[in-house]
């Protein structure tokens, strides 16, 4: 193990970046402040987790200088709100205390939201997911996450039971809007298929792939408090109701900087395909100038085990394929090029072209699993009562004075 290429860095880099002395490293671990580990192969040396270093290497800063707190906040930094849904931790995803990795090898996709939604794997597991009465928009030439807002505005028209806000009947309203979007993305009529069948029953998917399916949904229904999940907290805390949340969620997602990048990266594969190798690819690119989309993530340095799992998943089925062989070859470059790893949208846009989806299916997978999420943290900011109403610090003009003419 490198110290480069995982979460754990040594006593040296540790007290460099904290600008302390050994002796107060060695306390912030007593103190259960900072995380060590046994270095392999060393007999007394530790390694020290950089996520707890950069933490308080933030605080100290923060108290040293208050005003940039705020700044840190709104970009991974000082927390804002509490949640109970989602834990980012030393490179791993869990979903209410449980691994989101495992949870996608052995939980159905009813059963995540269950567990998101009510902190059980049973309460709706049993139940259909069945779209409320009346027939889903016809998409014509629309988009997916434009026809699917469009069904929801529609749908929360006919639902009064939405405006109900307590946490059980918000469930029971997840379930409906989770069935419509799934109705948006297959034109299906509601049955007892699961949403992963009914999607992979729609792209012609083979039954031994349906599983890639489920465990990408599960993978994608949540990552805390990311733009769209706090975009929908904000809704849902002036008291609007679910199907607004989540309408407000697609609309952050669609951005190109959040699930929106996960097109760019299967327009980027797709451009690259006719590249030699990986590596003339990302060289070819990078000489255009060109943005290279689908790798790095600063809360995972070693690499997203979302990714990691569906690029697992897609060897195990699909070793012989030639668009994984040239995702995997391009990916392996980026890592030795850039020294960064694919991200969840890079594994998705592959997923898409392992698997012969429609363009654009993986962001409907994003989008389907992140409903989830969406309904999850409305519940959550639902309970709170809480009106989010953060202050701005004002950086413009000073206020008009007598001393200072409307007009020259």
């Amino acid at each position: 193990m490198t110290t480069s290429d995982t979460g754990w860095i040594t006593a040296a880099a540790a007290v460099r970046a904290l600008n302390v002395s050994r002796p107060t490293l060695y306390a912030y671990v007593s103190r259960g402040m900072l995380r060590s580990t046994p270095k392999p192969g060393a007999t007394r040396e530790r390694l020290y987790s950089r996520d707890d270093v950069e933490r308080l290497r933030r605080r100290a800063e923060e108290r040293r200088d208050p005003k940039s707190v705020a700044a840190h906040a709104l970009d991974r930094g000082t927390p804002l709100l509490e949640s109970a849904i989602t834990l980012i931790d030393s490179g791993r995803l869990y979903y209410r205390g449980y691994d989101a990795v495992e949870l996608a090898r052995t939980r159905s996709v009813a059963e995540v939201a269950s567990l998101i939604w009510t902190r059980a794997f049973d309460t709706i597991s049993a139940e259909r997911l069945v779209a409320p009465a009346g027939r889903v928009l016809p998409a014509g030439d629309l988009p997916f996450l434009a026809h699917a807002q469009a069904t929801l505005a529609v749908a929360a028209t006919r639902d009064p039971l939405a405006f109900d806000l307590r946490a059980d009947a918000v469930a029971s309203t997840g379930r409906r809007i989770l069935a419509l979007m799934t109705r948006a993305a297959t034109g299906r009529k509601a049955d007892d298929a699961t949403i992963d069948e009914q999607l992979a029953s729609t792209w012609r998917v083979k039954r031994h792939d349906v599983d890639i399916i489920r465990a990408a949904l599960i993978l994608c229904a949540d990552h805390e408090l990311n733009v769209s999940a706090f975009t929908a907290r904000c809704v849902a805390s002036a008291g609007a109701t679910p199907y607004a949340a989540v309408i407000a969620g697609i609309s952050a997602l669609e951005g190109i900087r959040h699930g929106g990048l996960t097109v760019r990266v299967e327009s980027m594969l797709e451009s690259m395909r006719g590249a030699r190798t990986g590596e003339a690819a990302l060289a070819d690119w990078l000489r255009q100038g060109l943005e290279i989309s689908g790798f790095g993530h600063p809360l995972y340095r070693a690499g997203d085990p979302r990714a990691i799992e569906l690029f697992a998943r897609l060897q195990a089925r699909h070793a012989r394929s030639a668009e994984l062989k040239f995702a995997l070859d391009v990916a392996g470059a980026a890592t030795k090029m850039l020294n960064e790893h694919p991200s969840l949208d890079f594994a998705l846009a592959t997923v898409t072209r392992v698997l012969g989806l429609p363009r654009g299916a993986g962001l409907t997978l994003f989008a389907i699993g992140r409903t989830i999420g969406w309904v999850g943290h409305a519940i959550e900011q639902y309970a709170t009562g809480q009106l989010i109403r953060p202050r701005a610090r004002y950086v413009g003009e000073s206020p008009l004075s007598s001393s200072r003419p409307l007009s020259s």
